[in-house]
C-alpha cells in the first residue's frame, strides 16, 4: 500500500468492504445504563433491536475520540514507515476532528520524515463512508497521497447529504441541530427534511405532511441535483426502516441510475443522534450543492 487510510467507524462502511480493502477504523464510544459499547463489525449489529429500544425510551450516551486515541491509532503506520490520512466525520457535528489534528501535530513532531493528513468529511456515515471509498479507489489507482487529499478535499463540497428524521428531539437532545427551526419539532406527521449544510452542520430546510411525501422529496433532490450518476457511488442509510431505503433506492434508479446503490443500517453512534426511522440519501452534485 502506498499509504495507510484510517476512519473512525461513523462512516458506517460494511465490515467485510473495511476488511478486504485494509481501512483502519477507529470506534466511537456508547453508552447504555452506564455500560460502555462499540460497534466495530456492522455485520454483527442488532439494529431492529437497538433501534426498537430507543423507541421504547432507551437513552444513549455518546463521546468523543479523544486525542491519544487517535495517537494511538496513527502511530502504528508512522513507525512503520507509511504515510497516513486520516478522514474523520464532520467538524460541525463532533469535536473528534479537532482532537485529531492534535494528534497529527504531535506526530508530525515524532515523525518529520512521515506526512500526515487529517480530511474534515463535513459529513456523517455514508457521507464520510463514500469518502473513504473514494481514497481507497485513488490509492489502488496508484494515486499519491497528496493528489488523493487534494481531489478528497474537493469532493466533500460536492457531496450532498439530505435526510427525513420521525422526531427532532433526538438532535435536539444531542445538541447536533444548528437552526433555529429546530424548535417546529415533529406534530400532525409533519417530517422534516434536514441536510448537511456547507460547514457540516445538521439544519431543518424543510417539512412535509405525512411520510410519503417526505420520502418522494428526497428523490426529488437527488433528481433535480445529482450529477454524472453513472459515475458515482450513492447512498442511503437507515434506522430501522429498510422498506423505506428500498423504496427510495427504487426511485433513484428509475430517475437517474448510479454506479452503485449503497444501503447500511446506520450505526449505532450517528444512529443515536438521528434517531429510529430516520432515512438519510448521499450523492454527488455541483461545487455548490451543499447550499441547496
Amino acid at each position: 500500500m502506498s499509504f495507510v487510510i484510517l476512519t473512525d467507524t461513523s462512516a458506517n462502511l460494511p465490515t467485510p468492504y473495511l476488511r478486504s480493502h485494509g481501512v483502519e477504523v477507529l470506534p466511537f464510544h456508547y453508552l447504555i445504563d452506564g455500560v460502555d459499547h462499540t460497534c466495530m463489525d456492522t455485520e454483527a449489529f442488532d439494529g431492529a433491536a437497538y433501534y426498537d429500544a430507543m423507541r421504547k425510551g432507551t437513552r444513549v450516551t455518546t463521546s468523543q475520540i479523544c486525542p491519544t486515541a487517535y495517537a494511538e491509532a496513527m502511530e502504528p503506520a508512522l513507525a512503520a514507515g507509511q504515510d497516513l490520512i486520516y478522514i474523520s466525520m464532520s467538524s460541525g457535528i463532533s469535536g473528534s476532528y479537532a482532537s485529531s489534528v492534535c494528534a497529527a501535530e504531535e506526530l508530525r513532531e515524532r515523525y518529520p520524515e512521515r506526512t500526515i493528513y487529517t480530511l474534515d468529511t463535513l459529513g456523517a456515515s455514508l457521507g464520510e463512508g463514500i469518502l473513504v471509498m473514494k481514497a481507497v479507489e485513488c490509492r489502488d489507482a496508484g494515486m499519491t497521497l497528496d493528489e488523493t487529499y487534494t481531489l478528497l478535499e474537493a469532493m466533500r463540497h460536492r457531496m450532498y447529504q439530505v435526510f427525513i428524521v420521525d422526531d427532532l428531539m433526538h438532535l435536539r437532545r444531542t445538541g447536533r441541530l444548528f437552526t433555529a427551526i429546530a424548535l417546529v419539532g415533529t406534530v400532525l406527521q409533519v417530517k422534516p427534511l434536514l441536510k448537511g449544510n456547507e460547514k457540516g452542520q445538521i439544519v431543518n430546510f424543510a417539512r412535509f405532511r405525512g411520510r410519503k411525501k417526505a420520502l418522494d422529496a428526497l428523490a426529488e433532490k437527488y433528481d433535480t441535483l445529482v450529477r454524472n450518476a453513472e459515475n458515482q457511488v450513492v447512498g442511503i442509510a437507515h434506522a430501522d426502516c429498510e422498506a423505506d431505503a428500498q423504496y427510495l433506492a427504487e426511485k433513484l434508479r428509475a430517475a437517474h441510475p448510479a454506479k452503485e446503490i449503497l444501503i447500511v443500517c446506520y450505526e449505532p453512534v450517528t444512529g443515536s443522534h438521528v434517531g429510529p426511522g430516520t432515512l438519510a440519501l448521499f450523492f454527488e452534485g455541483d461545487e455548490d450543492v451543499r447550499s441547496k
